[in-house]
């Protein structure tokens, strides 16, 4: 693997400028020796290993984000590399690696850190005013680091299965002779050692009293003991799904819907709390509180950015090229408001020719549409999807699907060239409260086997769950009733899910863990054309994709293989 490049850099430690706000402004310096001299150059380490927190914003596709490698979206330009999960151009040798080699080396680094720098004292800052407060921070880094690690462990099981389980520095001669840890081995490490750090790493960064430093903003984006419990709680649900709990062990469910309830107890107890769905992102999303751990992104510079609305505001609008392009089989998933029923069930109230009238609202914070206008702000045209209309097909790049991405993109940002406003902040939200709810209630249906089934362990049900996240303040969905079976349920639950996460990098896994990769064999796009009348005719196209089941794991990179004749590649690759 790519460990001996890692194990060989780390002469030169990343570090940052700042953790206070977890900005990622990298610079470098000379090794531990320097290191151990200065308490910035320390807390370098640990904001360099943050900087390596994962986002999907498109930065690793050149725009493509997994939405697009799911039935969620299709990417506008067939030539962008994240169609190759999709058009059969994925393999040992393209092999879709950066997480392989993102997370290794931020273990890596976790590792040198956890190995080399515990146990100092800092005599130089003995005499200032904060001492305390920063000697606080620094011990606590041992926990926010073990955490990472076992954060950075679950990425690289949920992609590849076995992997390669290490928690001390491996060195140039030990890196080509690492095995595969069996993964339930290292999903099992992973709960433990959140278990081990969560009652030791605050809980608010914002309430720590005497260790508080002085500053003028709360240190946001650092782990806190819900992130901790979030980690642990997602942990737990994959190892119970059908791709890694295999013989269908109960207890697991059991034990996944445990984690999660924790997480919602506790995180409620703390004043977390559901608010409107559509405060959940924009340029203070951060400060919301449904969120549990978010990872702040910036631009190369280390400023705001425009790179997201770059990448997906429409074509035919200045500045845009269309991206990640939302498919008519996510639309589909949007029920009607009034009935709670999908689009092609009957009694509905669906229209054919209004097919967007009286939809789930989360459909219109999550989708662009045509007829839609102010997209963004400074478009003074309404959006024309339709054939022929400025931001349709056949114009060069323009959406296949017959729609835009809306959610997470910042309409204030103006890509004119005469624009002062080009730039903004964006949060990736890693946790947040609704996915909780949602866990719970898979993990509780699973194990009591009812979506109305309580017990003494768990008295809310599935179905109550499921309920409290189409209640939110902005949705106003109706509940789901009583006396739903289980496969009703499991419908409604697994479209509530792609629903309500949508873009939020959740689908890509889900399909995954639930071992049901044939729905992405195809997804649905909508074609529109005018009418000479003003109306719009709309018309169902199905796209086959390419699918294999040995896609429920990606392969292992040939060249690792090539490198450690201990590794063993992944069935079917």
């Amino acid at each position: 693997m790519k460990l001996k490049k890692i194990v060989t850099g780390l002469a030169c430690v990343a570090a940052l400028t700042s953790c206070a706000d977890l900005d990622y402004h990298e610079y470098s310096n000379y090794g531990k020796e320097y290191v151990d001299q200065t308490y910035d150059y320390v807390t370098g380490i640990v904001t360099s290993i943050y900087s390596k927190l994962d986002y999907d914003f498109g930065q690793n596709y050149s725009g493509g984000m997994l939405a697009s490698a799911s039935d969620e979206a299709e990417y506008a330009l067939t030539t962008n590399s994240i169609c190759d999960f999709t058009n059969g151009a994925w393999s040992p040798a393209n092999a879709k690696d950066g997480v392989w080699t993102g997370s290794y080396a931020a273990i890596q680094l976790c590792n040198l850190y956890m190995d080399q720098f515990q146990g100092l004292t800092f005599d130089e800052l003995k005499l200032n005013n904060d001492y305390e407060a920063q000697m606080f921070r620094y011990r606590n880094f041992s926990n926010e680091v073990r955490f990472l690690r076992a954060y950075f462990y679950f990425n690289l099981v949920r992609q590849y299965g076995d992997v390669p389980y290490f928690t001390h520095m491996v060195n140039t001669d030990e890196v080509n002779t690492l095995t595969r840890t069996p993964y339930a081995d290292v999903l099992d490490s992973i709960q433990a050692e959140c278990d081990a750090i969560v009652d030791a790493i605050p809980a608010d960064y914002t309430n720590l009293g005497i260790y508080a430093l002085g500053s003028s903003s709360p240190e946001s984006g650092r782990a806190t003991k819900y992130a901790v419990m979030a980690l642990k709680a997602r942990t737990a649900l994959y190892a119970a799904s059908p791709l890694f709990n295999t013989t269908n062990d109960n207890e697991l469910w059991r034990k996944a819907a445990l984690a999660n309830k924790e997480v919602l107890d506790s995180c409620l107890a703390q004043g977390y709390t559901l608010g409107k769905y559509s405060d959940l992102w924009g340029t203070s999303n951060w400060t919301n509180k449904e969120m549990i751990f978010m990872r702040r992104y910036y631009g190369s510079s280390g400023t705001d950015s425009n790179v997201l609305e770059g990448y997906n505001y429409p074509v035919g609008i200045d500045g845009g090229n269309s991206g990640n392009c939302p498919t008519q089989t996510l639309v589909d998933a949007y029920e009607m408001q009034a009935t709670g029923k999908l689009w092609d069930e009957e009694g509905s109230g669906y229209d054919p020719a209004n097919p967007y009238k009286g939809r789930d609202p989360r459909l219109s914070m999550t989708v662009v549409k045509n007829g839609d206008t102010k997209w963004p702000s400074y478009n003074t045209m309404p959006i024309q999807t339709y054939y022929g209309g400025a931001n349709g097909e056949p114009v060069s790049g323009a959406t296949p699907t017959g729609y835009y991405l809306r959610k997470y993109l910042d309409s204030a940002i103006d890509m004119r060239a005469t624009s002062s406003k080009k730039t903004s902040k964006h949060t990736w939200i890693t946790y947040r409260l609704g996915e909780f709810y949602l866990n719970y209630a898979e993990a509780v249906f699973k194990y009591l086997g009812s979506a109305d089934a309580v017990s003494a362990e768990f008295p809310m049900s599935a179905r109550e769950a499921v309920n409290i996240i189409r209640n939110r303040a902005d949705v106003k969905m109706p509940e789901l009733p009583v006396g739903l079976s289980t496969d009703e349920f499991w419908k409604k639950y697994t479209n509530e899910r792609m629903v309500e996460l949508a873009f939020e990098g959740h689908r890509f896994w889900d399909i995954r863990r639930w071992k049901e990769g044939k729905g992405m064999k195809s997804i649905t796009e909508m074609k529109i054309t005018k009418n000479a009348d003003g109306t719009y005719t709309y018309t169902r196209n199905i796209k086959e994709r390419s699918w294999d089941d040995k896609m429920y794991f990606f392969p292992i990179p040939q060249l690792e293989l090539l490198k450690n004749k201990n590794l063993t590649q992944n069935t079917g690759w």
